[in-house]
């Protein structure tokens, strides 16, 4: 369409978090937009800080030394990038260590400004993850890091009620140990009873929970490789806690998603999730790859930028490089709107979010094309993005190729005929390429109108000439799949 070549969507500098956590300590690197902020660079050292802490009360010299060549990295990193925003956040390790206030002040002295959270805070963090990944959430959110259990009651984009627990996982084992520690945690469990009364689902925030979600969707063949807003029912989620208590940790590495570390941790990890489950009782679990990080992020923006759609934030960022604008996109999306046949709440953003990806497809070398449609539609994360969301995205890219045939996983993911819709909106995006380029003139100076048994394409007679070659054919195309007759007319589009 017409645009200014080398014509970029102005995006905030880059970001860094890092995250100085019982388990491991990692510096994140973020750019894009301020409400979808996408991961460049994600590194990590599984220092256990936390791993004495039963035991001694300190952090090991070991761990200590891991950490701070790490930290001395990542600030060497931050350094030579020139990035300026920069959050350091210490969680349950050095807030529980005898000696960790003398490790966050050496971690200044690298050049870094650490932030020793409380446990409240650390909690809220995490639970800002949650409300800007699922606009709209109303739940608790169970945040496990190595150190502690983090519960948080949301609801209206606001963090509630709020408690830190020392159930983290490095100190499961030696209460396991212990034994009698269902009732252990039960009894824990009753001092948050706020928790319990408060409905929905339970946002599952946390490695070792991403790695539950791994393991889940194996045993389902779930047909999408990301696990964030990945869904897990009260019963599945009881019946594979169950399972893994006892499951052998070399086996479960060999299921990709879980790690060394997280594999170790999953049979303690379930231990704890069952007496939760049964204490909270919540409508279903759901896996969150936005957490503490992301959360600090987003609870910093204003309220006018955190009420944006992070899906459609997103999608600008992503398709921004191939000049793929979502103004035209809007356009195209009000062009097609005739064919939506059985729209429901929250299709028109997928709409406009198909438009834009379809645009920037066509900048992808034709071999290609197929292939990147189904990546970036299916395996790709994107925010606030639903499977039957991501099912007619798809569905709609491939039809924007002129291809009917589907593949086989997307009817899991959504029903036949949320596919066929998807699949109208892409034929109807690819008549909308056809027309005239992609213009912007082409689609302003006509309408497509679909009748009770006609598709009619009405052209301004100064665009009549676009009506020859390819655009009859697409227009038939579309029609035959709609079952309607294709009609061309010449005259006052209004």
């Amino acid at each position: 369409m017409n645009r200014r070549r080398g014509a970029r969507r102005s995006l905030p500098a880059p970001r860094a978090v890092i995250d100085i956590g019982s388990n491991t300590v990692r510096l994140v690197i973020y750019e894009g937009t301020a409400r979808a902020p996408e991961t460049v660079w994600n590194e990590k050292v599984a220092a256990r800080l936390g791993r004495d802490l039963s035991d001694t009360g300190r952090i090991p010299q070991e761990a200590w030394d891991e950490a701070m060549a790490a930290l001395a990295r990542y600030a060497l990193i931050i350094a030579d990038h020139a990035i300026e925003d920069v959050q350091t956040v210490a969680t349950a390790a050095t807030r529980d260590a005898e000696n960790g206030p003398d490790f966050l002040a050496a971690v200044a002295e690298l050049g870094l400004a650490p932030r020793q959270l409380s446990g409240e805070e650390e909690a809220r963090a995490s639970a800002k993850g949650a409300l800007g990944a699922f606009p709209g959430a109303h739940g608790v959110v169970a945040d496990l890091g190595g150190g502690s259990l983090e519960l948080v009651s949301i609801r209206d984009n606001r963090c509630h009620h709020a408690s830190s627990l020392p159930f983290g996982t490095l100190r499961l084992p030696r209460m396991r140990a212990a034994g009698e520690f269902d009732a252990h945690i039960h009894d824990a469990l009753g001092s948050v009873g706020w928790a319990a009364a408060h409905p929905g689902p339970l946002y599952m925030i946390g490695g070792t929970w991403r790695a539950l979600a791994a393991y889940a969707m194996r045993a389902q063949d779930y047909p999408l490789t990301d696990p964030h807003g990945f869904v897990l029912s009260l019963a599945d989620a009881d019946r594979m806690a169950t399972e893994l208590i006892d499951a052998n940790p070399e086996a479960l590495m060999q299921i990709g998603g879980i790690d060394a570390m997280r594999a170790g941790y999953l049979p303690d990890a379930a231990a704890l999730l069952r007496p939760l489950l049964a204490e909270l009782e919540p409508e279903a679990l759901v896996f969150s790859s936005w957490g503490i990080r992301e959360g600090l992020l987003y609870g910093r923006l204003e309220p006018v930028q955190q009420q944006r759609d992070p899906l459609l934030a997103g999608v600008a960022a992503f398709a921004a490089p191939q000049d793929a604008s979502v103004t035209d996109a809007t356009l195209v999306s009000a062009w097609t709107a005739d064919l939506v046949a059985n729209a429901r709440p929250g299709d028109e953003r997928k709409r406009i979010a198909a438009a834009q990806l379809a645009a920037a497809l066509r900048k992808v070398e034709p071999n290609l094309r197929l292939n990147q449609a189904i990546e970036w539609s299916l395996d790709k994360r994107w925010i606030d993005l639903s499977p039957r969301g991501r099912a007619m995205i798809c569905a709609a890219l491939v039809g924007s190729l002129g291809r009917t045939d589907l593949p086989d996983r997307l009817r899991t993911l959504a029903s036949d005929d949320d596919l066929r819709e998807g699949m109208t909106w892409g034929l109807g995006l690819r008549l909308a390429q056809r027309l005239g380029a992609g213009t912007r003139q082409s689609l302003s100076h006509s309408t497509l109108k679909r009748g009770k048994k006609k598709l009619t394409l009405r052209l301004d007679e100064s665009r009549a000439a676009l009506a020859a070659g390819p655009v009859a054919r697409e227009l038939a195309i579309l029609a035959d799949w709609l079952g309607l007759e294709p009609r061309i007319k010449v005259g006052d589009v209004g």
